[in-house]
């Protein structure tokens, strides 16, 4: 996926749905795929993993993003330029392929991408 979606947790989780308000829907994997979902999925389960992965994509799709971090996450920023499409982990902006950009480190080590304004005041 070009555009990840940076989050503080290995997953941002949603409110949690009722599984008895949820449609049952069938999907087909790779083994390998659903091997490595369930991995990273841990005690969370991998489906619904694979809803939060949804969750997240529709939401940056839709216009509708939430950041998951904030400046105070950020330890460090480096300048970079976009080799592909990123959206900033603070604001949600676009960060267009061979736009400049800066690179985040955050608390938890991750390196996520941010728009040039995003940390200005």
């Amino acid at each position: 996926m070009s555009s990840l979606l940076w989050r503080k947790n290995p997953v941002y989780t949603l409110p949690r749905t009722s599984t008895t308000e949820m449609e049952v829907t069938s999907i087909r994997l790779e083994r390998e795929l659903k091997e490595k979902l369930k991995d990273l999925a841990k005690n969370q389960g991998y489906q619904a993993l694979i809803r939060d992965i949804l969750w997240n994509y529709v939401q940056q799709k839709s216009g509708e993003y939430r950041p998951q971090f904030s400046r105070n996450d950020i330890r460090a920023s480096f300048s970079a330029l976009a080799r592909q499409e990123e959206y900033c982990a603070l604001t949600g902006k676009i960060i267009q392929p061979h736009e400049n950009m800066l690179l985040g480190l955050t608390s938890q080590g991750e390196m996520v991408p941010l728009s040039l304004d995003s940390l200005q005041d």
